[in-house]
């Protein structure tokens, strides 16, 4: 499937639905769901914007309180209910300027606000790991969404990315292998459970 069939078909859902659609572009760590969503926006232009799910993980400082911050990145260290709030509302309110947070991975941390969803857009595409799940409030999120797409890549190649990216953000190699195996494979398990749910799989290279 190329981008450009991707957007096409993102454009006529819109204009079927007659009004703002949401889709959701889902799948394991390191499948490259943001990449995926950023380049379609872009494709698409100023009738997108993306919503990445990622903003709402916990503050680290909250993270550590609760004493799940060796886990971070699984179901529970996420604001869902704030997130199917906004999800709500950029439906309700399609004529308002929606800010939304963005996790950064340079500081390990969401910035409130950091994201504008502008009333332009029509098309809002929402990346993240747990669309599709249905338990711990998770099972608000997909009926919000018009459509969801699961995006799969080959799990060597979905493991090296992340063993990259935790690289890249200050992780030795030893520790990078340890959190992908520890934490972003079980959650790679719990995504890869729910996949059955979606509307149409993506794959990617």
């Amino acid at each position: 499937m190329t981008l450009d069939a991707l957007a096409s078909d993102a454009l006529d859902l819109a204009e079927s639905v007659g009004e703002r659609v949401v889709i959701g572009i889902v799948g394991p760590p390191g499948v490259g769901k943001s990449t995926l969503a950023a380049a379609l926006a872009e494709r698409i232009g100023e009738q997108a914007c993306v919503l990445p799910m990622d903003g709402f993980h916990l503050a680290q400082s909250t993270l550590e309180s609760l004493n799940i911050a060796d886990r971070k990145g699984s179901p529970d260290t996420f604001d869902v209910h704030g997130y199917a709030t906004v999800l709500r509302r950029i439906k309700r309110e399609p004529s308002s300027v929606v800010y939304v947070p963005e996790f950064r991975r340079s500081i390990e941390d969401s910035i409130a606000g950091a994201i504008a969803l502008p009333p332009t857009a029509s098309i809002v595409l929402t990346e993240g790991n747990f669309l599709l799940l249905e338990n711990d409030g998770w099972g608000q999120v997909a009926p919000l969404l018009d459509e969801i797409w699961y995006v799969e890549l080959s799990d060597e190649t979905r493991r090296k990315r992340l063993i990259d990216r935790h690289r890249m953000f200050g992780k030795t190699e030893a520790e990078a292998r340890d959190w992908v195996a520890e934490v972003d494979e079980k959650n790679a398990h719990l995504v890869a459970s729910s996949k059955h749910r979606a509307h149409r799989f993506v794959p990617v290279s």
